[in-house]
């Protein structure tokens, strides 16, 4: 209750107040909604389809294709370029068999799109033999049995030769580390760890 002195407030003054007042609340989602039609007015970026050309230099071949954007390098090398050596496992980076080199480092292509390989060299079990003979993981992977049903056997094969190059080959427990992202449902594994031994002390 005002005192009895206090003077009445105005109805100008009380608007002024909870005008006020309203304002404070009501500011955010008029905020919130300006900002929201803004981005519904905002051209949207250009979406690129169909089919593109891509130049990939595959085991020291150039070699061009036309595919969508989205095209996973081991679509690419299986489905457009029928190197169907790298093979699709779980097709989520998971087993390892698709395992190919990139400059040198092992990847999993069924996680790289192929646009993003163009200017780098790129090597397959196909182009790992030199010349006509086999590459000294081709020969000790022969020697020690390191394969049975032989599906994950060239991307096993690849991720050892970048093993061995990149020092991770030193003991069998460093080895079978470094090569755990390769699964083989066979159970091959004592076979494998000693090819790529065998190849990391012939070095």
């Amino acid at each position: 209750m005002l005192p009895s002195d206090a003077p009445e407030p105005s109805r100008r003054s009380f608007l002024k107040q909870t005008g006020g007042l309203l304002g404070v609340v009501l500011a955010p989602p008029l905020m919130g909604q300006a900002e929201a039609l803004a981005d519904k007015l905002r051209p949207a970026p250009p979406v690129i389809g169909g089919d593109i050309e891509l130049a990939l230099n595959i085991n020291g071949v150039n070699r061009t294709l036309r595919a969508e954007p989205r095209t996973t390098l081991l679509d690419a090398l299986r489905e457009r370029l029928d190197l169907t050596g790298t093979k699709k496992g779980c097709d989520h980076g998971q087993c390892g068999a698709c395992t190919v080199l990139v400059d040198g480092r092992r990847i999993n292509a069924c996680l790289a799109l192929a646009i993003m390989q163009q200017g780098k060299q790129i090597t397959t079990i196909e182009g790992l033999a030199i010349g006509d003979g086999l590459h000294p993981m081709q020969a000790a992977f022969l020697k020690h049995d390191g394969f049975q049903c032989g599906y994950c056997t060239p991307g096993q094969i690849l991720s050892g030769v970048a093993c061995v190059q990149e020092g991770h080959a030193t003991t069998d427990d460093q080895c079978r580390e470094w090569m755990s992202g390769n699964l083989c449902r066979c159970g091959a594994y004592p076979n494998i760890v000693a090819a790529v031994r065998e190849v990391a002390q012939n070095k």
